[in-house]
């Protein structure tokens, strides 16, 4: 497998599709990465040589493109400072609710986790008798 960044990149796949899997970079900006190092989205990674793998870095590098780690650091920290000024969105990221004005009477699921049954021992009913 490739390394790019520090990140194994499937090799079967085209460049195109395997360049997404480093965090940060979608479609829009892979391709704009690969026509920046001149390599074509056909090309399979694991046809790639050492010189078009430090390519790709090189241009990721030189254009100050934020991705994995420090993407990563920015995002958290920019999570944990809604949390600390207590804002709304802060609030629901603490909670683990949806954030951004979704419907969290039913659905959500994803956010919220498995249903957590409510309820006790039912008391039994007096017997005739």
């Amino acid at each position: 497998m490739p390394r790019l960044l520090g990140i194994d990149i499937p090799k079967e796949k085209r460049m195109d599709i395997a360049i997404r899997y480093i965090y940060g970079i979608g479609p829009q900006l892979g391709r704009e990465v690969l026509d920046e190092a001149g390599i074509g989205y056909e090309r399979r990674a694991k046809d790639l040589t050492e010189k078009e793998i430090s390519a790709i870095t090189a241009v990721i590098q030189k254009n100050g493109y934020k991705v994995e780690g420090d993407l990563r650091r920015e995002v958290q920290q920019n999570i944990k400072r809604l949390i600390d000024i207590k804002c709304y969105k802060g609030n629901r990221h603490l909670k683990g609710l949806p954030v951004r004005g979704q419907r969290s009477h039913t659905n959500a699921r994803t956010r919220k986790g498995p249903r957590k049954t409510i309820g006790g021992l039912k008391k039994a009913a007096p017997s005739a008798g």
